[in-house]
Parts: C-alpha cells; sequence; structure tokens
C-alpha cells in the first residue's frame, strides 16, 4: 500500500460521512429531475464524487498528486465499500417510505 494509514483512515472516515448523510445527496440527486429509478445511482455517483474531491484535496493541499498506484488504492477502497454506500442509500429510500 502506498497511501499512508492517516491517508486511508480520512478516506474510510469520508465513507462514513457520506454514507449517514445519503438521505441529503439523494435529496440533491432528486432535485436534478431525473427519472426516480435513477435517482439511487446518482446518489452514488455524487457521493463517490464528493470522497474523490476529498481524497484530491489531500493531495492539493501538499502541492502534490496521487500517482497511478495511489488512484488504484482508492478505487480499490471505494470497490471495497460500495455495498455500505449503496445499501446506505437504499435503506433511506426504505425509511422515507415508511
Amino acid at each position: 500500500m502506498t497511501l499512508s494509514n492517516e491517508t486511508q483512515i480520512f478516506l474510510n472516515s469520508q465513507i462514513e460521512y457520506y454514507s449517514k448523510e445519503s438521505k441529503s445527496y439523494k435529496e440533491m440527486a432528486e432535485g436534478y429531475g431525473i427519472d426516480s429509478n435513477s435517482v439511487p445511482d446518482a446518489t452514488f455517483g455524487i457521493i463517490v464524487g464528493c470522497i474523490y474531491s476529498s481524497f484530491l484535496q489531500i493531495y492539493t493541499n501538499q502541492n502534490s498528486t496521487p500517482n497511478s498506484q495511489e488512484m488504484e488504492e482508492f478505487t480499490e477502497i471505494i470497490i471495497k465499500n460500495t455495498q455500505k454506500i449503496k445499501t446506505s442509500i437504499v435503506s433511506d429510500n426504505a425509511k422515507d417510505q415508511n
């Protein structure tokens, strides 16, 4: 692993935060007027985009850019947590319907 332990911890905290706040991002996706069946996918994209932006900000703050191996590790972390993020979006949908 080339990502520092601090970066990995930060990314995990971002995944936790955005998963817990998925309802807000779902509302944002709904505001785009897209087909309701596409809202969960759009929400997932918004959340991953926010996490990616935070990841890039780490490097910007250090006047650096992530190399290909660091990008690959970022992608692996997202893939590993995809189900967690999607579950937070779907469980939010279930809460809204009750």
